[in-house]
């Protein structure tokens, strides 16, 4: 038995990107205010990144990309979080996780938790490296694994689930 997997590629042109890029930004503002409601809840789930992940695997890069810029800056502009000297990071990363997100899933062609595993790895890894060069302190740099694995699993585990549930729309 097999399912049609729908994942697209939208164009800038398209009034699609930016309709879904704005729905998956607000979801990442909900997550997060949520997340904050637990002491360093932030840290530990990570949750900026959980529609960055979703909106770039099914709607492409662009998507992906305008939900990573959009969204730390919202919720900076709205709630101070994240603070402003994390906003460059944080923008590196999200930007990171929506080119992994979208190569992923135009290599795999479907939903795929190696896809969404790798994606995650990928950028965990490379913004680590670009953390670290930029505060020169491998303690900060590793902070997103050390505390935030939980919410790595959360994203590989969560974001596989939400992308299955959205495979055929």
């Amino acid at each position: 038995m097999s399912s049609t997997v729908k994942l697209y590629s939208l164009e800038f042109s398209n009034i699609k990107t930016y309709l879904f890029a704005s729905a998956f930004v607000v979801g990442n503002i909900a997550l997060p205010q949520l997340a904050h409601l637990m002491p360093q809840g932030g840290l530990i789930f990570l949750p900026i990144y959980f529609f960055t992940l979703i909106a770039a695997y099914k709607y492409g890069i662009r998507v992906g990309l305008l939900t990573a810029i959009l969204s730390p800056l919202a919720n900076n502009l709205l709630f101070g979080m994240p603070p402003a000297p994390m906003l460059p990071i944080i923008l590196i990363k999200s930007s990171l996780l929506a080119v992994a997100a979208s190569m992923a899933a135009k290599y795999f062609g479907k939903v795929s938790i190696l896809g969404i595993i790798l994606a995650v790895l990928a950028y965990q890894i490379i913004g680590t490296g670009a953390e670290w060069v930029m505060t020169q302190s491998f303690v900060a740099a590793v902070q997103d694994i050390r505390i935030g694995f939980p919410g790595i699993i959360l994203q590989i585990a969560g974001g596989f689930l939400v992308l299955k549930a959205l495979e055929r729309v």
